[in-house]
């Protein structure tokens, strides 16, 4: 929700599929999975075609892939629709629709598409689909979902997408996406459902043939996916099955089925009672689930980036005092023992704002651990004593210190952390005080919750406090000047008023890299920087499970932009066919 989050920039998932790496119509050399019995003894499955699987459809409004915000339906759809691009485990481009592509210095992208390639519907994907994909989401309104993830990769240098990307279509295969200048995201950008351009044009391509195709009623999805759509019972099921034309050959599972729940808490319920086979769960509330011997459950790290912001209007996190400061809250926070008495352990430390399985994430991840001894040497550093003996901190001439903590504390893992974090640095001997309610109340509601909400970002705009406890929903594709770039001041997004030539000269030779890898190395170099000047200081991301029953098997390999990675290699052994969960 809105208060879990602050100015949250790019809350686009960009996903795409894992392709098999063999044709499902053979099945010699496949692998054997492995899964026990109900006593626990070990038995040998082989992947058999069959069966049916049931997941979760929450708080979606349409089937059209390219107006749907549902975060649950997003993951639905990448079964029935195709990229021309994908994200691998580590968040780096792979080819799907594509074949092959070519860069070049002024920014054009050369891309041959793959051959043979069907519609759900027999047809043929061509260039003419790729091109028409785009033009509809040029038409689309600015706050529509692919038109801010264009907006999204141009981070803090915004320029008006519609007129910096184009489309030259060569062949039947090969066409031409030409985009003003390299910038490093420029094939991130092109990660977006190609949809079939003869099911909305019928004479001619035009405004008409655009506003079809932004269509939120009565959309019937024709993808290339491995999955086809079959029906839709609305505010109940849609039906898909398997597409037996799929250029990577059939996958095992015959149907999918998405049941559609009212949100998150309910889809988590029908799992318990059996409605469906697998959901995904936040907070930490899943440990009970490892005690059923019919759950499997799946942990993986979240986009969910919690962090310290500093107040640089407040002089003593400016200069080269305030640098000191920051690295002695850095070096004086447990974050391990947060990380266990609030989240289980089910959250990742790290010290920069890319998540840890990105290809982009330098040896420098883990920089701060906690450290009190180094905490107090760099507070010594600054000249502060502790001169009336109350073992708090007074400056140079003997006054008082003290910093206001913000936080949204009707969030209660938040309201945990800050105050373990308050007494941490109470401890080192730096007095924060708690700016926020340290209790929730008895009668908390959803007004109550956002009207807090609305308070803090009121003071964050105004600059009313010091320290700040918040998060942000991060993107795999890693693009940083949001947050620390001097051109985020006035647009809100660098909300903290942090300004540094240097840092604003490395994130925009990041975001120009023109080749991969140019891109790391100008990546290495930029969190080589954020680690020393340490605008926020970086917590964890926070971990969520897929829980699903243990009758599916295969390479399931969940991820926040992918839940349901791989899924044409998923497989239900025939004995378990037609079982259904144990409602006990």
């Amino acid at each position: 929700m809105k208060y879990n989050r602050i100015l949250t920039i790019l809350l686009i998932i960009i996903v795409s599929f894992s392709l098999a790496g063999c044709n499902r119509n053979d099945n010699a050399g496949t692998p054997i999975y492995e899964a026990f019995d109900e006593d626990n003894s070990q038995k040998e499955y082989e992947p058999e075609y069959g069966g049916k699987l049931i997941l979760p459809l929450t708080n979606f409004t349409t089937l059209n892939p390219l107006m749907c915000e549902s975060i649950s339906y997003y993951h639905f759809s990448k079964l029935i629709f195709e990229s021309l691009f994908e994200l691998d485990r580590n968040f780096q481009i792979e080819n799907q629709l594509a074949e092959d592509y070519t860069m070049y210095s002024d920014g054009t992208i050369k891309i041959k598409l793959k051959e043979n390639v069907l519609w759900h519907d027999g047809q043929e994907l061509t260039a003419e689909d790729v091109a028409f994909t785009i033009n509809v989401i040029k038409y689309a309104e600015n706050d529509s979902i692919y038109k801010k993830l264009w907006n999204s990769v141009l981070g803090a240098f915004p320029s008006n997408i519609n007129n910096i990307i184009d489309v030259n279509i060569i062949d039947k295969y090969n066409l031409e996406i030409k985009f003003e200048k390299v910038f490093s995201n420029s094939l991130e950008a092109l990660i977006f459902p190609i949809i079939p351009k003869h099911r909305f044009v019928a004479d001619r391509e035009d405004k008409n043939s655009y506003i079809n195709a932004l269509d939120e009623e009565n959309y019937t999805p024709i993808g290339t996916g491995p999955y086809k759509f079959i029906d839709y019972d609305r505010f109940k099921e849609v039906q898909l099955e398997y597409f037996e034309d799929y250029r990577e050959g059939r996958p095992y599972i015959d149907s999918i089925v998405g049941k559609v729940l009212d949100d998150n808490d309910l889809a988590v319920t029908a799992f318990e009672v059996g409605q469906i086979d697998l959901t995904m769960v936040q907070g930490v509330d899943w440990e009970k689930f490892k005690q059923h011997n019919r759950v499997k459950v799946l942990e993986f790290i979240s986009q969910d980036y919690e962090f310290l912001g500093f107040n640089f209007s407040n002089p003593l996190f400016g200069g080269e005092k305030g640098s000191i400061l920051r690295k002695a809250i850095a070096y004086g926070i447990d974050r391990q023992a947060i990380i266990q008495k609030v989240f289980l352990g089910h959250a990742t430390q790290n010290d920069l704002p890319i998540h840890p399985d990105s290809w982009l994430l330098s040896d420098l991840a883990n920089s701060y651990g906690y450290n009190f001894t180094m905490a107090r040497e760099e507070l010594n550093k600054m000249g502060w004593k502790d001169i009336d003996g109350d073992g708090y901190y007074e400056d140079e001439e003997g006054k008082d210190i003290s910093f206001r903590l913000l936080t949204n504390s009707y969030n209660p893992l938040r309201l945990k952390t800050a105050d373990l974090i308050v007494e941490d640095l109470n401890k080192l001997g730096i007095h924060v005080i708690k700016d926020y309610v340290d209790k929730i109340p008895d009668n908390l509601t959803e007004e109550m919750v956002e009207n807090q909400w609305q308070d803090i970002e009121t003071k964050i705009q105004k600059g009313d406090y010091d320290i700040v406890l918040l998060g942000w929903t991060l993107s795999p594709v890693t693009e940083l000047s949001f947050a620390f770039h001097t051109n985020g001041i006035n647009s809100g997004t660098n909300f903290i008023r942090y300004t540094d030539e240097t840092m604003d000269r490395l994130l925009e030779s990041a975001f120009n890299s023109s080749t991969m890898g140019i891109k790391l190395t100008n990546y290495e170099i930029l969190q080589s920087h954020i680690i020393k000047e340490l605008p926020y200081v970086s917590l964890f991301f926070r971990n969520n499970a897929l829980l699903l029953d243990r009758k599916i098997m295969g390479d399931i390999d969940p991820a926040f932009h992918n839940l349901y990675r791989n899924i044409e290699k998923w497989y239900i052994p025939k004995e378990f066919q037609e079982e259904t969960v144990d409602k006990n």
